[in-house]
């Protein structure tokens, strides 16, 4: 016993330590020098400016300017504000809504983002065939945690994610005004996923998701069935009670003093090492550590695309089904679910816990009654 506790913590050090040193090589050799739109903090405009004056203080392009003011005529560049009838709160809000929304579009890589969710499409597919014929033993989902960790989290990068989704429409919105259409289309993508398979995205795509889920089953036996340090299950109630406040919070902080709180402690920076924060490292230790215990805490306890997932996940198509003819209420299933998902999958609540698709009550189920099915 005392060499499996010490297996436990070495693998899980191991993991972390791997996981980190690629994630910087990677970060640093193809993602590290990204251009980024320099954006003023406050933008310096009066009405007696002309377009030209406007941009030099700004040290922005005229082009831009004259797009966010939305003057056409070639002429109209050398008139002052005050003569093009444009306040200078006005031109300001305009100007800084441009610049914001040029930012995040220059920030982004349209290749590989395009690529990447090319290569979730084949993930995904691969992972919902082997649930859909019960092939996903513990050892190769095991395996599949870890591939989804190391391809779209180490190689591949933190964003896109679909946790950011949610956070960056919402802050973006809340604190520059601003709603980026790429975003809005990969959150309806994402929640397409839950839509056709139960948190699929989230269960074996997500890269901090995986990463968690690989970390829990490190710490348990060889057939997937209990801890081997003793984990705990926190009651559905308390962990969506938090996860609800948190995003609550989180939102009223975004539109009120124009912070976003998510991004301070964002789980997924741990896959670009280079822009950890001391307050980031001490969260996203905690996170990891406790994932040996807890079944993704991240997921369960702020995550906000998992509370969003969690409210499509009602009609998913597929999901894990239980043929109540053959069951024996043995509650095997049960017993090695790693959330509370099982159970209240088995009593029929109106009211379900979060479940991943990760097929462990699959692979228990003496009498095959368990299937990931319509």
């Amino acid at each position: 016993m005392k060499n499996s506790k010490l297996r436990v913590i070495l693998s899980f050090f191991s993991t972390i330590t791997i996981i980190i040193t690629l994630s910087f090589f990677v970060s640093q050799r193809f993602g590290g020098h990204t251009e980024k739109l320099y954006v003023p903090k406050q933008i310096i405009v009066t009405e007696d400016m002309t377009i030209a004056t406007i941009a030099n203080k700004n040290n922005q392009q005229e082009e831009l300017i004259k797009d966010a003011l939305k003057i056409k005529d070639t002429t109209s560049k050398e008139k002052t504000l005050k003569e093009l009838g444009i306040s200078e709160k006005d031109a300001s809000s305009k100007i800084q809504k441009a610049l914001n929304f040029k930012a995040e579009e220059t920030s982004k890589n349209a290749a590989l983002i395009v690529g990447k969710f090319i290569l979730w499409a084949i993930f995904m597919a691969i992972i919902f065939l082997l649930l859909k014929r019960s092939k996903m033993s513990p050892s190769l989902s095991k395996y599949m945690f870890l591939s989804s960790t190391l391809i779209f989290g180490v190689i591949l990068g933190p964003e896109p994610n679909s946790m950011s989704t949610v956070k960056d429409m919402i802050s973006n919105f809340a604190i520059k005004g601003i709603l980026f259409p790429p975003r809005i289309i990969a959150l309806l993508v994402f929640l397409g996923i839950v839509f056709v398979a139960n948190k699929f995205i989230c269960g074996w795509a997500c890269q901090f998701g995986t990463l968690q889920d690989f970390i829990f089953r490190l710490n348990r036996d060889p057939k997937d069935r209990e801890g081997i340090f003793k984990q705990y299950k926190i009651p559905f109630f308390i962990s969506n009670t938090i996860r609800i406040v948190f995003f609550i919070l989180f939102t009223f902080i975004a539109f009120v003093w124009s912070f976003d709180i998510v991004e301070t402690i964002n789980p997924f920076t741990i896959f670009k090492p280079a822009s950890l924060t001391s307050i980031s490292i001490i969260f996203i230790s905690l996170l990891l550590i406790s994932s040996l215990f807890i079944y993704r805490p991240w997921c369960h306890l702020f995550c906000p695309f998992g509370l969003l997932g969690w409210i499509v996940e009602k009609f998913s198509q597929y999901k894990i089904k239980v043929n109540s003819t053959t069951c024996i209420n043995c509650k095997q299933c049960v017993k090695v679910c790693p959330s509370n998902a099982m159970k209240s999958i088995l009593r029929e609540d109106k009211i379900k816990p979060d479940c991943f698709s990760c097929g462990t009550c699959i692979n228990t189920c003496p009498t095959k009654s368990i299937t990931f099915n319509k």
